[in-house]
């Protein structure tokens, strides 16, 4: 078992979360069960997948957590898109959150490489 909060893309995925709270309040109040509350979700399963993950016994049991963690962070992109499109985020906050959930997908991926070959040795 591993301890989540040593992990550089645990610590960058719970910032990215902080963030994401901070960014979506200022989305308007019709989208608070809509929109808000699924970047905000979807954000929040990136570490939480990680910390869960962690707590396996197996690296191939940690590498499926990884993966959805993965699926939520493309899911979270997705979402910050939709929200500048519609107008709700502006450009620069936009630019720096996707910049950071790409940034933590990259690290995901490398993440799930990484356990995959120790589970090869």
């Amino acid at each position: 078992m591993r301890d989540y909060k040593t992990l550089t893309v645990w610590q960058k995925a719970h910032q990215l979360v902080l963030a994401v709270y901070r960014a979506t309040a200022q989305l308007p109040k019709e989208e608070l069960y809509g929109l808000t509350s699924q970047i905000r979700r979807a954000a929040a399963s990136i570490p939480a997948n990680i910390a869960e993950g962690c707590g396996r016994y197996t690296d191939a049991d940690f590498a499926r957590f990884v993966q959805i963690a993965l699926g939520s962070a493309n899911e979270v992109e997705y979402h910050l898109l939709l929200a500048y499109d519609l107008g709700f985020i502006k450009d620069d906050i936009h630019q720096n959150l996707s910049k950071d959930a790409d940034e933590i997908r990259r690290m995901l991926i490398g993440l799930i490489q990484k356990l995959r070959q120790s589970e090869k040795l």
